[in-house]
């Protein structure tokens, strides 16, 4: 094949992994297979990602900074944080599948250090609430993961938005503290 410029070649090769992810698994990723989804040569997408892991840590980095940016809507309410976080893992699988492990991506990456930053500041919180708000954001990814992996299903009538404020709802006041100002 001969290889040709791309648009956004980036954009499309992250896209695409997005959805090889979502339908088979990080195990049938490859940046071969990405390269003949684009239209480029094999050796096109090495360009952008040095490897599979390159590609993996752009996923995460990706799906970190969505993650933030849906927080951020609710970072003076973080049972709705709780939520948006439940709404965003089942939303985009493929996201939250490398994100939570970080045995697939570079860590030390700035751009996913970064994301990720951006996120937990409004998941972790500081000080004396710290820890309740690690307890509501383990409950919260727990949730996620029993949806995802097809133990829990919303209700009749019910989305995953109401099943995560059903869910929520059954944390005292305190434990979801830690709005600022607080």
């Amino acid at each position: 094949m001969k290889p040709y410029h791309h648009g956004d070649l980036r954009r499309t090769l992250l896209a695409s992994a997005v959805e090889v992810i979502a339908e088979r698994g990080v195990a049938a990723l490859s940046l071969r297979d990405l390269a003949r989804r684009a239209g480029v040569s094999h050796a096109a997408p090495t360009h952008h990602f040095t490897d599979k892991t390159g590609l993996l840590t752009a996923v995460a980095a990706e799906g970190w900074a969505l993650l933030a940016g849906a927080l951020a809507a609710h970072a003076t309410d973080f049972a709705e944080a709780g939520v948006a976080y439940v709404v965003f893992a089942v939303g985009h699988p493929a996201h939250f599948a490398v994100m939570r492990s970080p045995d697939l991506v570079r860590v030390d990456d700035p751009e996913l250090a970064e994301a990720r930053g951006r996120a937990a500041a409004v998941l972790e919180g500081e000080g004396r609430d710290r820890t309740r708000r690690l307890a509501a954001w383990s409950l919260v990814h727990g949730l996620a993961a029993l949806v995802l992996e097809g133990n829990v299903t919303p209700g009749p009538d019910q989305d995953v938005a109401a099943l995560a404020r059903e869910v929520t709802a059954q944390l005292r006041p305190d434990d979801v503290a830690g709005q600022p100002g607080s």
